[in-house]
Parts: C-alpha cells; structure tokens; sequence
C-alpha cells in the first residue's frame, strides 16, 4: 500500500549511535515508510564514512532528519510529548503499548544502549520479547519491527 502523506506515525530517535550501518539502515527504513528521524550526538561516526554511504546510498533526506548536539537539547523539544525507550530491560511488550502519532520511539547506542540515569528518567519503555538467553537484536532490526507495529496500529 503507497501513503500519500509524506510523513507519519511516531518518529525515531538514536542516542549517540555508533554504528554506521545501522544508522543507514534505519534511515532506508524511515525513508521509506514515510517516518521522521532524530539523531542525538555524539555520533561513533561521520555522515561522510563509507561504511554509512554504501548503505543508505540515494535514501538519505536530509529534511526527514532532525539532529540534536545532545540529549538535553532533545529534551527541551519534548516536553509535551512522550519518550517510548526500547529497551532489553522493559517489562512491556512493544505489541501491547498503544502509540500515538507524536510518540518519539528512542533506541540506545549498539554498544551500551543508554545511560541508566536516562534509563530511569524515561516513564514509558517497551521490549521486544526474545528468545531466553539471548543479548539483543541488531538495532536496525529492531527499528524496523516497532515501527511497523506502530504503523500498524496508527494508520493501516
């Protein structure tokens, strides 16, 4: 099914991602299901690396990608608003939250996910349920089956 709207549903935001693949992958995914991007810096890499490029290659718009020096200034902007953590360590299973349209869906770094100081502050965090014993799924992965669900339940 083609949307009409260029932009919809929640949007994603990355804490300080360090993957450059990752963050590629994640912007073809918004791109193309119509979903705005937020990045909160520092970054583990550079827009210009190669590792990035060759993923995200023509899907890049630069105007669906919100950039924050850092998690204080991301804060400010959403104060009416909330913050949904994904996180290994949530209690809620992302199928079972209900998102809305202004939902912000915060992932953490690859490496070390976010502070636990952040972690605290955050009312609303979800999970994807795995497998026992199992760490975490890729974070590009995991971009992409919550932001179906919440596309899912928002617009289709």
């Amino acid at each position: 099914m083609t949307q009409k709207t260029s932009y919809i549903g929640p949007k994603i935001a990355l804490y300080q991602p360090d993957i450059p693949q990752n963050t590629a992958a994640i912007i073809r995914t918004c791109s193309c299901l119509g979903v705005k991007l937020e990045i909160i810096e520092p970054c583990g890499f550079f827009l210009t690396d190669p590792r990035f490029k060759r993923v995200v290659m023509d899907y890049i718009d630069i105007s669906s990608i919100k950039i924050y020096k850092s998690y204080e200034e991301f804060k400010t902007t959403k104060i009416n608003h909330r913050v949904v953590l994904a996180t290994t360590k949530a209690n809620d299973i992302y199928t079972n939250f209900k998102f809305k349209n202004d939902d912000t869906i915060l992932f953490g770094r690859e490496s070390s996910g976010v502070p636990e100081s952040l972690h605290k502050s955050i009312k609303y965090k979800i999970k994807i349920p795995m497998i026992e014993n199992k760490r975490s799924l890729n974070l590009a992965t995991s971009a992409a089956i919550i932001i179906s669900e919440s596309l899912r339940q928002l617009i289709y």
